[in-house]
C-alpha cells in the first residue's frame, strides 16, 4: 500500500486534467505543471525520508509523511486558484515521498540479490495495479464530481494507508542497525553513494528512464482526448491497459531474476523501450491510427517496467547500510528527471503528439548511453559493510525471523 503513494498521487486525476485547465483559466502545459510540482516534492522528499529512517526506524517517518498527505490532499481540493493548487501538491509530494522511499528501504532490510529484484518486481506491480485502478477510478469519479472531489478521495485513501501503517506494518530496522548523529551526519551519507560510479551510474540510468515514463504519463491524456478523441471514461480503460501491461512486465522481471543477471535484465528492458519510443515517434510524425500508438506506447512501457526493479536491486545491493538514503537517490532522480520531462511534452499545444515522442525518445537514448558506461560493480565500500547483508548466515537469525514474520506467502516470491 506505501508503493501507491506515487502512482496515485499522479494518474487519479489525470482524467480530469483538461476540466483542471478549464476550471482554473490554465494552459495545458500550466496545469501539466501539477504533475510536476507533486513529482518534485515526490523527489525532494525522499532525500529528506530516506535518512530519517536510517536514524529513527522506519516507522516514526513512514506515520509523519502519511499524515502530511492527508492534509495536503484535502487542501489541494480547496485551492482557490492555480497557484495555491501548485504549492499543496507539492507538500502532497512531500508527505506521499515517505511511502515510496520507505517502502524499497523495508525491502533492502529483508532481502538480497535475486530475492531482492523478485520483491521490487513486487512492488512494482502492485504500483502498476494502483495506476490501472488510478485513472479508471477517476474516471468514474469525473461523472460524479470535480477535479476538487478526486483530491478529497486522495486524502482518504491516504487515511486508509495511515491506518494500516499505524496499526499493521512492523519496524523492520532494528535500534542496534541505525545511524547515529545528527541530520548534517545523516546527509553526508550521501558522499560515498555519490562517489561510486556504478550507483551513480544506475541511478541516472533509473532517472532517464523514468522521464520517459513521465512523458508519457504527462502527454497521454491530451493525445488521447484531443488528438483521438477518447472520452475520459474510454481513456480511462486504454491507460489501465498500459498498466496492466507495465505489472506484468514487472512480474515478469522478478522471474528473470532468477534465472539471468540483473544487467542481462536490464538491456533487455532498454532496448524493449527504445523500440516501443520510436514507434510513438513514427506514429506522430505520420499520424497512424490509435492502434498503433496504443501498440507502441504499450512496448515502451513494457521495456521501462522490465528494467526498473532490476536498476533498483543493483544501485541498492552495494549499500546495505545506508539502504533508506540510497532508495532515497533512486526516488530522487526518478522524479526529478520525470518532473523536468512532464512540462516538455506540452510545448507545441495540444494538438501534437510529436514532442511526447521526441521526449521520450531522447530519454532513452540518454538511459542507453549512460548504462554502457556504467561500471558493472561498485567500487566504494559501504561506510556499514559490516552490517549483514545475506539473511541466510547462520549468524543472523534476526534478520531471518524478521523476514519470516513480515513475509508470510514467501513460497510465492518470484525467484
Amino acid at each position: 500500500m506505501l508503493t501507491i503513494f506515487g502512482p496515485i498521487s499522479l494518474d487519479l486525476y489525470l482524467p480530469a486534467l483538461p476540466q483542471l485547465a478549464g476550471d482554473l483559466s490554465a494552459s495545458p502545459s500550466a496545469s501539466q505543471s501539477t504533475l510536476t510540482v507533486c513529482m518534485l516534492g515526490l523527489s525532494l522528499g525522499q532525500l529528506v525520508a530516506g535518512p530519517w529512517s536510517d536514524r529513527f526506524g522506519r516507522k516514526r517517518p513512514l506515520l509523519v509523511g502519511i499524515a502530511v498527505f492527508v492534509a495536503a490532499s484535502v487542501l489541494c481540493g480547496l485551492a482557490p486558484n492555480l497557484t495555491t493548487l501548485l504549492i499543496f501538491r507539492f507538500v502532497q509530494g512531500l508527505g506521499g515521498a515517505c511511502g515510496v522511499v520507505i517502502a524499497q528501504a523495508i525491502g533492502r532490510d529483508l532481502y538480497t540479490g535475486a530475492r531482492l529484484v523478485g520483491f521490487y518486481g513486487r512492488l512494482a506491480v502492485l504500483g502498476g495495479l494502483a495506476a490501472i485502478i488510478g485513472p479508471s477510478l477517476g474516471g468514474q469519479l469525473a461523472t460524479v464530481t470535480d477535479w476538487r472531489g478526486i483530491f478529497f478521495v486522495l486524502g482518504g485513501i491516504g487515511a486508509l494507508v495511515l491506518a494500516v501503517a499505524l496499526l499493521l506494518i512492523p519496524e523492520t530496522l532494528p535500534a542496534d542497525r541505525r545511524h547515529s548523529g545528527g541530520v548534517v551526519d545523516r546527509f553526508r551519507g550521501f558522499v560515498p553513494l555519490l562517489q561510486d560510479p556504478h550507483y551513480r551510474g544506475t541511478v541516472v540510468t533509473s532517472g532517464l528512464m523514468n522521464a520517459a515514463l513521465f512523458a508519457y504519463l504527462a502527454g497521454a491524456t491530451f493525445v488521447m482526448q484531443v488528438i483521438y478523441g477518447l472520452s475520459p471514461q474510454v481513456y480511462a480503460l486504454a491507460f489501465g491497459l498500459s498498466s496492466l501491461t507495465y505489472a506484468l512486465s514487472a512480474y515478469l522481471a522478478g522471474r528473470l531474476a532468477s534465472r539471468l543477471s540483473a544487467r542481462i535484465v536490464i538491456w533487455i528492458g532498454l532496448i524493449v523501450a527504445a523500440a516501443g519510443s520510436v514507434g510513438i515517434c513514427v506514429t506522430a510524425l505520420a499520424r497512424i491510427t490509435l492502434a498503433a500508438m496504443i501498440i507502441s506506447i504499450l512496448v515502451m512501457v513494457a521495456g521501462i517496467a522490465l528494467a526498473t526493479p532490476a536498476l533498483t536491486s543493483t544501485a541498492l545491493e552495494g549499500h546495505p547500510g545506508s539502504a533508506g538514503t540510497a532508495s532515497s537517490l533512486v526516488g530522487l532522480a526518478r522524479y526529478a528527471f520525470g518532473a523536468a520531462a512532464a512540462p516538455l511534452v506540452g510545448l507545441a499545444g495540444e494538438a501534437s503528439a510529436v514532442p511526447m515522442g521526441i521526449v521520450t525518445l531522447t530519454a532513452l537514448i540518454l538511459a542507453i548511453l549512460t548504462f554502457t558506461v556504467t561500471p558493472r560493480t561498485s567500487h566504494t565500500a559501504d561506510a556499514d559493510s559490516h552490517l549483514p547483508d545475506d539473511h541466510s548466515g547462520p549468524d543472523n537469525q534476526e534478520p531471518r525471523e524478521q523476514e519470516m514474520r513480515c513475509s508470510t506467502d514467501d513460497s510465492a516470491a518470484p525467484g
